[in-house]
Formats: structure tokens, sequence, C-alpha cells
């Protein structure tokens, strides 16, 4: 009996062994979670961005036009003075420019003289065919004088046969010969008025001015702006070609380099030295979204060790890369050069949202976010944890906190934030204590 009390005592503890032994390994082969309970917290936002210090104001290099650049020793971000050389100028292109140049002022001075020659000519033959016409007038009036006088002399002897006859008598042919006497003198007098005046208005005529004409004042005027240019060039060839800079700054753009001709525009930009500098730095939506026209931000330069607060004087939607916005921040004057890099940082404390969590506890699948919340229930061995899903909505996040929502969420789930295996809705769980 003894026997038999002890062996069953035996099995018993064998039992008991067995039974902790594939406890132990069940709970082995359980993943362990970690979790936490969603809490009330703002959700900040910190925007950090990096940009470069751009010049406040630009002034125009300009130029005459045409002009091929051979050489360019300044780049784009470079201090340069008063004085400093800018760019030369290719003078063997040069050279082909002042050739045309002559060709062009030879064909117009042909052109002059040609001009000058045919006026010449003209003149020459005015003043022959007013010789000629106040001839004419001369002897057109002499014929005629002589025409009228021939009749006058004709009417006299008329009127003194007619007396005569008188004396005897009465005789109507004479009278009739008087008559067409007088008729005779009338006549020659007003073809001579009539001959005198057609010749007096020849001479008339030819007095008359010439009609206007702009071509030698054209041509003139195109040799004199011919003769200034060829003038310029030959400035340009006495200088080498060396063109230097009008004023001081740094040179924020360069639109015509070497190889290429100047234009009627600009060679290049340099910062206007009487307006302050400004940092220019490139925001993504997600940035925007948390710094705005006039809101204040920490400034840092490189090469400065001083950190700035300054305010975001130009906000807007960038033209150079889409879905960007471009933040412009005005700097103190006197600090800052064009083409330094600098940043900026500030911060948003958010709303305040009843529910955050870490964003560790965030799935996503098929664009929907999710949880995975420790339940308890009734399991083999007794309570037990067990894993459940819940579909949330993110209302705001940052790299510590994430703003959610779920109908099935309050302020005592326990979020799996952490597991020691990949686990799903309805796996069994350890629980180690929450955060």
């Amino acid at each position: 009996m003894k026997k038999v009390i002890a062996g069953f005592g035996i099995f018993l503890i064998f039992m008991a062994a067995c039974t902790l032994i594939s406890r132990s390994v069940y709970a082995y082969r359980i993943p362990m979670v970690s979790t936490v309970c969603p809490e009330s917290k703002y959700v900040e936002h910190k925007v950090e961005a990096e940009g470069i210090v751009i010049a406040g104001g630009e002034k125009p290099v300009t130029y005459p036009p045409g002009f091929r650049i051979a050489f360019m020793p300044v780049r784009v971000g470079d201090r340069i003075e008063e004085g400093d050389v800018l760019f030369q100028i290719d003078l063997e292109d040069l050279e082909e420019m002042m050739a045309v140049k002559q060709e062009e002022i030879s064909r117009i001075s042909l052109q002059i003289n040609t001009i000058l020659e045919n006026q010449a000519i003209a003149e020459q033959k005015k003043e022959l065919a007013l010789a000629r016409a106040r001839e004419d007038y001369d002897t057109t009036a002499r014929i005629q004088d002589t025409q009228v006088g021939r009749a006058q002399e004709n009417y006299a002897q008329a009127q003194n046969d007619l007396e005569g006859e008188d004396i005897n008598g009465e005789d109507k042919e004479l009278k009739s010969a008087l008559q067409s006497a007088a008729y005779g003198e009338a006549d020659a007098k007003a073809a001579r008025d009539e001959a005198v005046k057609q010749a007096e208005r020849k001479v008339e005529d030819i007095l008359l001015p010439d009609n206007a004409s702009s071509d030698l004042d054209g041509a003139q005027m195109e040799l004199s702006g011919l003769l200034a240019e060829r003038k310029e060039l030959q400035q340009i060839k006495d200088g080498q070609g060396i063109v230097t800079a009008p004023f001081g700054g740094v040179v924020t753009q360069i639109l015509a380099g070497t190889g290429e001709r100047t234009q009627d525009t600009a060679v290049m930009l340099v910062s206007d030295e009487s307006l302050p500098c400004q940092l220019k730095v490139m925001l993504d939506k997600e940035q925007k979204k948390h710094i705005g026209l006039g809101d204040a931000v920490f400034v840092k330069l490189e090469g400065q060790s001083r950190e700035l607060e300054e305010k975001v004087a130009y906000l807007a939607q960038s033209r150079e890369a889409a879905e960007k916005y471009e933040a412009l921040i005005e700097l103190p004057k006197e600090m800052g050069t064009p083409g330094v890099s600098g940043s900026i940082s500030c911060k948003d404390q958010g709303e305040k949202y009843e529910l955050c969590i870490p964003p560790a506890a965030l799935h996503e699948a098929d664009k929907q976010y999710y949880v995975y919340v420790m339940k308890e229930r009734e399991g083999i061995l007794g309570e037990e944890y067990y894993v459940d899903m819940v579909n949330v909505k993110v209302l705001d996040r940052n790299d510590n906190q994430a703003a959610v929502e779920g109908g099935a969420l309050d302020k005592e789930s326990r979020i799996i934030v952490s597991s020691t295996k990949e686990i799903g809705k309805g796996d069994t769980v350890r629980w180690e204590d929450s955060y």
C-alpha cells in the first residue's frame, strides 16, 4: 500500500512537472508585446529647411549688343569691385565687325556723292532753262510789241484816211477800215499780253524751289551713325576689348557667357548692396502647413555661429519646382552674402488631440491605417491576452506622436507598440508592462 501511495505521488509530481513544462513551452512560443494607452497631447511640428542667401535686389551690367565674348573670368557667386575685369571681347571678331562697318561707310559715302553730283547737274539744267526762258520772254515781248506797233500804225492810217475823206464827203468803206484797224490794234495788244504772260510764267516756274527730298538727309544721317559706331569699335579695340565692372557687388546671374554674343538686355546681374540680402528656402506641402507669412523662424547662416530670429517676408508657390513653396526671410542689413547656404527652423505647437499614440503603433494596408489592440479572453490555460485590429483615421502626426480617431478606441485601450514576433488579428500574446 505504501508503494502504491508513493507511486501515485510520484505520478502526480510527474504530471505537475509535465504541465509546468508544457505551459512554459506554450508561453515561450507566444509573442511578447508592449502596450501604451492613448493620451491627450499637442501634436507639435518642427520645420527645418535648407536654403541659400540671395540678393535683396539686382542691378544689370549692360553692354552694346552683338559682341562675342572671348573670355569671362567671373562666375556666379563671385564678389566684384568697381573696375574689376568682367569679360573680354573677341578681338578677331571685332576686326571683322570693323571691316563690315567700313564697307557700309564706303557704300553710303558713294551714295551721298552720287546724290550731290545729280543735284549739281540738276542745278546746271535749271540755270540753263532759266536763261532760255528769260531769253524767250524778251524775244516774245519784242515781237509782240512790234505787232502792236504795226496795228497802231494801221489804225492811225485808217483814221487819217477817214478824216481826209470827210472833207470831201462821207465814205462808208473808210469807216469800215477804221473799225477793222481798231479791232486789229486791240487784238494785237491782247495777243501781246497773253504771250508775255505765258513767257513770264515759264520763268516763274523755273524759279520755284525744287521738290523737297529726304534722300540726302537720310544718307547723311546714316553716315553719321556709321562713323559713330566705327569710332566706338575703335575705342573697344584700343582698350583690347576689356570690359570692367561699373559697380561692386556679387554676381547673381550670368546671361551671356564665353563664346556667346552680348544681347540688348544684360550680360549679367549683380547684387544691389543698398538692399538687405534674403535667405531663400524651399518648402514641401507638409512643411507649408506649419509655417506662414510673418511667422518667426530661427535662421542659421554658413560660417555664422549666431542664430538669428527673423520673420518670413514672402511665401508663395514656387515657379521653379512643382508642388514646392518658396519662402524668403529678410536678413539684417550688411549680413549674408549671395550664394552662402543657410537653414531655418521653427516649431508649431499644433492642436491638442484626445487620442495620441506613438507612430510605431500605426500600420497601413491599402491606404487604410489600423492599430493592434490587446484584449483579454478565456483560453485553454485560463485568462489570456489576444490581438484585435481596429481601423483608425490619422488626424495629425509628427516623429513622436500620432493623433488618431476610431470608434472602438478610448483612453483605456491598450495599443500594441512592439512585439517580439510578428502578430495578427486573433493571435494570443504575452503582455509586458506598458510604457
